[in-house]
């Protein structure tokens, strides 16, 4: 099938990238050192590194895990904190030494992180004192033997380093007491690594890089064994999609989504490091006015996000003012982009929002929309260099153009499989390096992909196939709603109807309101039958409305 997109393609964007350019990101970071030395790399709160000072602090955190912990090459660490300067610190660090890295959200409970700790079989853990709390709770549970705690300030310059650490543990009171007798500081490691000399470690495409943890397409969450080669890949890939737009030394990308998603360690992280670019960290972007706040006080090139954090930000007061002369490239992925926002966002911008797909298994971009893209257009885009895509039915067998099925994948940034998972890995990853993504998907004759929804998010009403997307991207438009999530509930005479969940962003809405307004949009059956009215929906950590837990909720009975 990939020969039909090859004519839709941009011009000047090569079909085919070299994968093995690089041996490993630290090879890619190592030229971006060599070329962008003076340049800023990170910022967060008022502190900037350059690449220099980033290579040497990495180096630093580097040579202690080695000569102080006894860390050697192919270790792991896990790293549980939000986006901090302390985080790229660490993962070029953690890399350097030859360890892979196990991204750990710090929202977890202690269940979830003991699940992480132990499957991932992690050797050492750089955890944020927040939420050092939760992990006091069961690290005698774990094989875990080094613990490094750092503080909200701990990099930030300066006097401005105790006042941040001060005011976040004795007047906002946001550290829990805990108790782990054998942590370290992060400050004493970055001290003593100092004084120390970092062995280099000849890193391979093979070695594993991030151990990244997804519920996956299926079960519960898995580790997804992404390697040096994968990830250079998939940087390789996005730089070669983006290449007309990017001018090396010059990007500032708004980083908002947490690093230790794949979307913004891949895209933000590496690829903008890739290009000498400055990453304005984000640490709590749940902040939408102090979000808004930063965001006026850099002259930012680039942004990526969720629909709901564009939707947020959108129906932020000053939003609006923010000067956006500069902006080039906004990029959504993560859950579908409603049109409604992807609309508003141009009319506040004046710059298209980009559609992208990716999944946390192919590293993870797979379909990016062209850059010279005027306006919304409801798909993800193309395939990018050196990806390959297909549509299946439950059988395997490929399908047409137009006719929805699951979206295969095939491409060097696909995972090597789920850790320790056979069985798991088998399901989605057939011998020929095929993904079966659970999307289900169409393909258009110029090569454009649709994403329709969900495999396990699809209702069926009376033998129809409805899918949520379509209910959310049309109800989003009332201009009463803020958010809106649709789901599927037991009905005894259909199978199944539709439920809708509502944030509202006028109270005037009422329920008979809504319907009159879906009748006038939707088919008969795809008509929600009931509505719930709510103050938030749940969400993931970047952002993205949990569907399932809308759908598991115990007062969701069947209708008759």
């Amino acid at each position: 099938m990939q020969k039909v997109w090859f004519d839709s393609y941009p011009e000047g964007i090569p079909h085919e990238i070299d994968p093995e350019s690089y041996q490993s990101l630290i090879d890619i970071f190592d030229q971006s050192v060599q070329k962008y030395s003076s340049y800023p790399a990170f910022y967060n709160m008022g502190t900037t590194l350059t690449y220099a000072e980033l290579n040497q602090k990495s180096d630093d955190f580097a040579a202690y895990l080695q000569h102080e912990l006894g860390l050697q090459h192919g270790d792991r660490i896990a790293l549980m904190m939000p986006n901090l300067l302390q985080y790229p610190i660490a993962i070029f660090g953690a890399l350097k030494a030859g360890l892979s890295v196990i991204n750990v959200n710090p929202l977890y409970t202690s269940r979830e992180l003991k699940h992480q700790l132990t499957d991932s079989d992690a050797d050492a853990i750089v955890i944020v004192a927040n939420f050092a709390h939760t992990l006091a709770k069961i690290i005698d549970e774990t094989q875990v033997k080094h613990i490094i705690v750092t503080q909200l300030g701990d990099s930030l310059n300066g006097f401005k380093s105790h006042l941040v650490n001060f005011v976040v543990k004795y007047l906002k009171k946001m550290v829990p007491k805990y108790d782990l007798p054998n942590a370290i500081s992060f400050k004493t490691v970055m001290s003593r690594g100092a004084h120390l000399t970092l062995n280099k470690v000849d890193l391979s495409q093979s070695d594993i890089a991030f151990l990244q943890y997804t519920g996956g397409t299926t079960g519960v969450a898995k580790g997804a064994v992404l390697t040096h080669g994968n990830i250079v890949a998939n940087v390789v890939q996005s730089h070669a999609w983006l290449s007309k737009t990017l001018e090396e030394g010059k990007e500032v990308i708004i980083t908002a989504l947490p690093l230790y998603h794949i979307f913004s360690l891949t895209a933000n992280c590496m690829m903008f490091s890739k290009v000498g670019g400055l990453n304005v960290l984000i640490t709590n972007p749940r902040d939408m006015s102090g979000f808004v706040k930063e965001l006026s006080k850099h002259r930012f090139t680039a942004i990526t996000g969720v629909n709901t954090l564009f939707n947020g930000l959108l129906n932020t007061s000053g939003f609006s003012e923010v000067n956006f002369d500069a902006l080039k490239l906004t990029l959504g992925g993560g859950m579908a982009v409603q049109e409604a926002v992807a609309k508003e966002w141009q009319k506040v911008t004046g710059k298209p929002l980009l559609e992208a797909y990716g999944l946390t298994e192919t590293s993870p971009a797979v379909c990016i929309n062209p850059e010279n893209l005027k306006e919304y257009n409801g798909t993800i885009g193309l395939p990018i260099c050196s990806t390959e895509i297909s549509i299946r039915d439950d059988s395997g067998n490929e399908l047409g153009l137009n006719e929805p099925g699951e979206l295969w994948v095939r491409g060097p940034q696909v995972m090597r499989g789920y850790l320790n998972k056979p069985e798991e890995t088998a399901k989605v990853l057939n011998p020929e390096g095929w993904f079966a993504t659970g999307d289900i998907a169409t393909v258009d004759d110029k090569g454009y992909c649709k994403i329709v929804d969900r495999k396990k998010d699809m209702i069926l009403v009376s033998g129809f196939n409805v899918y949520p997307n379509e209910i959310e991207d049309v109800i989003i438009n009332h201009t009463k709603i803020l958010e809106v999530a649709a789901v599927g509930i037991p009905s005894e005479s259909s199978g199944e109807v539709v439920k809708i969940f509502v944030v509202k962003k006028d109270k005037s809405l009422t329920k008979e309101e809504l319907i009159a307004f879906c009748k006038e949009n939707l088919t008969g059956y795809k008509i929600p039958k009931e509505i719930e009215f709510r103050d938030e929906l749940p969400k993931s950590n970047v952002g993205k409305i949990l569907r399932k837990e809308l759908r598991d909720e115990p007062k969701n009975k069947e209708i008759k």
